[in-house]
Formats: structure tokens, sequence, C-alpha cells
């Protein structure tokens, strides 16, 4: 066992590696992050549905926990349900990154579930209907494809633009919350001028991870 609790990071893009490394850096310091990027999963899951790769995502969170992981926490949205299901046989927590966020969303009456893949959407769908219990809010969702191909091609600047100019055009009179769907988006909520609150997954989702990590690490 380490000296301090290990929380492992299942990634399915390298580009979250230093978002949740600079968050770890700013708000927990000293926990250590193992990161694991399989970037086949989402490519998998997006032509073929999560169940398609139910076996790879436990085969990848026991790697991570074989290697001393405390947690493991995934940030992909896409397979997130498959990771927290695969937990019992793994003896560790297993979180999924868009929890927290959820929890905050259904607060509102109103929730705009944007995502730039459609793979996304009825995953964050179905665990904003778990988090809010006999709540019930008013759910549309806002996929913006366009944007997808910057991502790939790594234009970082266009990608998160596209996505703020589409947030920008929904009408703020309605009300309600704007729930970021990917972990990639995240920094889409500080380029848009709505009034709306627009909610984002890697700093409350590394928060989950890392207190669950601390507590079985004891």
């Amino acid at each position: 066992m380490t000296a301090t609790p290990a929380l492992a990071l299942l990634h399915t893009s390298p580009v979250h590696v230093p978002v949740f490394d600079g968050l770890r850096d700013r708000d927990r310091p000293g926990l250590v992050l193992h990161h694991l990027v399989r970037e086949d999963l989402l490519t998998r899951a997006r032509a073929e549905g999560p169940e398609a790769v139910v076996d790879d995502v436990r085969g990848a969170l026991a790697e991570a926990v074989a290697a001393g992981a405390d947690a493991v926490l995934c940030t992909c949205s896409t397979i997130g349900a498959v990771a927290e299901g695969a937990a019992a046989r793994l003896g560790v927590p297993v979180l999924r990154v868009d929890r927290p966020m959820a929890a905050e969303a259904v607060r509102s009456e109103r929730i705009v579930v944007v995502a730039t893949v459609r793979s996304t959407l009825a995953p964050t769908i179905d665990l904003l209907r778990e988090e809010s219990g006999e709540r019930t809010s008013f759910v549309t969702t806002l996929l913006v494809e366009e944007a997808w191909p910057y991502f790939e091609a790594g234009d970082r600047d266009a990608y998160l633009d596209t996505v703020a100019a589409a947030i920008d055009r929904i009408d703020p009179a309605a009300g309600g919350a704007i729930v970021l769907a990917q972990a990639s988006l995240a920094d889409v909520a500080g380029r848009v001028r709505t009034p709306l609150p627009v909610l984002s997954s890697p700093a409350s989702g590394l928060a989950a991870g890392a207190a669950a990590a601390a507590r079985r690490h004891g």
C-alpha cells in the first residue's frame, strides 16, 4: 500500500490527462493519480454501443486495481455506467466522473444536455433520471456533432468555440441548467455568454474519486 491514496483514471482520450493532473495539483496535492488511456473503448462503444466493451472495461479496471489503485474514476460518459457496473467484482470503488454533476443538475427544473458525440446522450440522460429520484426535470438535448472533427484533429479552440456558439443560441428565458456531457467540454463554460448555469464534470468528479480513494486507503 502506498503512503497516500491512489486514484486510477480510465480515459478514452489522452487530452484528459493534463486536465486532471492540473485539477489534482490545484485541489488535491499529494493525491497519486494513475492514468489509463484506452481510446479504443470509445471508438467501439460509439460504433456498437456501450455493452460491446463490457469485458474490455472490466479488464482495464482490473489492471488499474492490480497496479494499486484505491479507487477508479471513469472519465468517459459513454462508458461510465459500464465502469460502475464492474465495481462489485473489483473490490474497490468505481465512479463515473459525471455523477456529481448530474446530482447538481437535477436540482433545476429544466436541463439541456450538450454533447458532441451521440453515444453519450443516452447514458447521460439515464444518469440524470437515476439522480432525480422522485423529482422530475424537463430534459432536452443539444448535439453539436460538427464540433467533434475539431476534437479529433486536436484543434481545441475550434472545438470549444463551436460548442460555446451553439449553447449561446439557447433561449435563456426558459431557465434551467446546461449540462456538458463530456469531460472534454469543461472549458466551454469559460467561453459562453449565456446567463444560464453551465455545469461540467472534471472538478466535482475528481473530488468524489479522491474522497472514495481516501476512505478505502484508510
